[in-house]
């Protein structure tokens, strides 16, 4: 299986902020941009997999800004690391000034999807190479993300967390 690099999942939606979207403040509500990550994330995902993908966990959002109405939003979405089976997706998301034009950075999240066959069996992925500093960055912290992750679901002994020991351990 050929290994794959982050850009080659890049996924980026632009769209705008309508009213029967937004909250009482006139802002986008959290669930319509949660969904519009969480698309953006599935077919990042399945670019990388080529494969039927489903969303296992939102393992982070923050929603640092609020995304006024009428605004342009852009979700970008990129596989960060992939496993066996299962693969992180980092996702920014970006608002346009009305008048300069310049993004700025209002949220972000981080997916995990599995791959799986056509019987929702999971199956095997290309394992992915970083390129740029920050993919590299979000690469080397997607295996303390799962470990950690997998210590609270009671998946994995805390003992047995290599990447979360050498965090705090010298």
């Amino acid at each position: 299986m050929e290994t794959k690099h982050p850009e080659d999942s890049k996924t980026t939606m632009t769209d705008l902020v309508l009213p029967s979207e937004t909250n009482p403040l006139n802002n986008l509500f959290g669930g319509e941009l949660l969904a519009r990550m969480d698309r953006a994330a599935s077919i990042a995902a399945r670019r990388h997999s080529r494969r039927i993908v489903v969303t296992a966990s939102v393992n982070h959002v923050a929603f640092n800004k609020a995304v006024p109405l009428g605004s342009v939003v852009t979700v970008e979405a990129k596989v960060s690391r992939a496993f066996k089976t299962s693969m992180e997706v980092y996702i920014d998301v970006w608002i346009d000034d009305r008048e300069s034009g310049e993004k700025t950075k209002a949220n972000e999240a981080i997916y995990t999807f599995v791959a799986v066959s056509e019987t929702g069996s999971p199956v095997k992925i290309p394992a992915i190479v970083p390129e740029t500093e920050e993919e590299k960055l979000r690469f080397d912290g997607a295996l303390r993300r799962k470990q950690l992750s997998l210590v609270l679901a009671g998946k994995m002994k805390p003992n047995d967390a290599t990447e979360l020991k050498a965090l705090f351990m010298s």
